[in-house]
């Protein structure tokens, strides 16, 4: 085992000390390590990739915690290369501002704020705002741009520090970074100290039911650590003197939740929507290990499906790439064997074009090497965003090409 790596014996949230492995994914190495030419030469470790669920509050975790200074100091991910993701901010704070009326001037802090993109529309919106992201660059970009970034993870005492320095926070987010800490517990106590009475943190996760009847498993990656549903979390934040007001699922990173917390005995009322998502998972049966046995077959069953038709069209001498070079596309070519399969990768985002797949070190392109290599058949790794590729790329299929889209069945058009 890695030396940045270390097995996690108790649960994440309840800090119970049974676990049940629900899904063993193929080892991979740290899944947005794309590598510049001038470390191809480099050994990227490879760690495991196990889904734990906890016995007593029902929490899905990963077993094994790498490092955060190995996967995030040296952060490369911006949101705005994701398809829709600023659009979608813009609206979640024009949701949130409505919703919370925060007093003019009064402070918002962003918990793994990335280049700033959420805190511009608060700023925006006539808060002051403040950044956190421990990876340099990105918030030194971000810096630049206007929206003031501490280069740092968030702690209980860097939060000590903010309210003496600033005062209390009207607002707290964290946005698909709440899943991505091995501390939850010092983090939440933070939140809850750096809040104003009347304040409220809002957080968006990655939502264990959307990732199971989406199929997204491809979400399962070193950086996120939790897998969240609304009953553990709810349980969790009642613990640290906090409570859930509100739960809705929203549609982006394959499905998730936003949800919505106060201190105890804040001024708003808690929501039905917290207890009808309780009821629902409930129903599901999602706390328990068993409901995942089907969610693990239908993963093989889709893997064998495609490992059959890859090994025919290699066989007929076809020559094959891949559209999507993100953290979500290591885990597939990891898990389905894909690392010998294509020739070349492609991707959209400029700033990916040019460096190598962690671990296999498959070369980034240009999608204009659709054109320029003419592949026989193209893997849709970013598989979620399968419409929006086929519809840019008419042409290819004109030409003659074929795109495999492995997720949630395998189909080739």
């Amino acid at each position: 085992m890695p030396a940045d790596v270390y097995r996690r014996n108790a649960c994440g949230l309840c800090g119970g000390q049974e676990t049940d492995l629900i899904l063993h994914l193929a080892p991979t190495p740290a899944a947005d390590d794309y590598v510049p030419v001038e470390r191809l030469n480099e050994v990227q470790e490879i760690y495991p990739l196990d889904l734990g669920l906890c016995r007593k509050c029902g929490h899905a975790q990963l077993l094994d915690v790498v490092s955060p200074e190995t996967l995030f100091r040296n952060y490369i991910y911006l949101t705005a290369s994701s398809p829709g993701l600023v659009e979608h901010f813009r609206q979640y704070a024009e949701q949130v501002l409505g919703r919370v009326e925060p007093a003019k001037g009064s402070l918002a802090v962003d918990i793994g704020s990335n280049e700033g993109v959420l805190l511009r529309f608060f700023q925006e919106g006539g808060m002051r705002v403040l950044g956190i992201d421990p990876a340099r660059e990105i918030a030194q970009k971000a810096k630049d741009s206007g929206i003031e970034t501490l280069p740092t993870f968030f702690t209980s005492e860097l939060a000590r520090q903010i309210k003496k320095e600033r005062g209390p926070a009207a607002l707290v987010t964290a946005n698909n970074v709440f899943a991505h800490a091995d501390d939850l517990a010092d983090i939440t106590e933070g939140i809850r100290g750096l809040l104003a009475p009347s304040g409220v943190f809002v957080f968006e996760v990655s939502y264990l039911v959307d990732m199971i009847q989406g199929m997204v498993f491809d979400y399962i990656y070193h950086e996120h650590l939790c897998y969240h549903s609304v009953k553990p979390l709810n349980e969790f934040f009642r613990r640290h003197g906090m409570e859930l007001i509100e739960v809705e699922r929203i549609a982006t990173k394959g499905g998730s939740l936003r949800g919505t917390a106060q201190l105890v005995g804040g001024p708003r009322q808690v929501s039905a929507s917290v207890s009808r998502f309780i009821a629902f998972e409930e129903d599901l049966g999602l706390h328990h290990a068993e409901s995942f046995k089907a969610f693990a077959t239908k993963i093989d069953s889709v893997k064998a499906d495609l490992g059959s038709l890859l090994r025919d069209l290699t066989a007929e001498g076809k020559t094959i790439a891949g559209y999507g070079a993100s953290a979500t596309v290591t885990t597939l070519i990891y898990h389905f064997d894909l690392g010998d399969v294509m020739s070349f990768i492609v991707d959209d985002n400029p700033s990916r074009q040019g460096l190598f797949s962690p671990g296999f070190h498959i070369p980034v392109e240009a999608p204009l090497a659709l054109y320029e290599r003419k592949p026989d058949y193209v893997i849709v790794l970013a598989w979620r965003f399968s419409d929006l590729i086929l519809e840019k790329h008419q042409a290819f299929l004109a030409q003659g090409g074929h795109f495999i889209v492995p997720l949630p069945k395998v189909e080739v058009l």
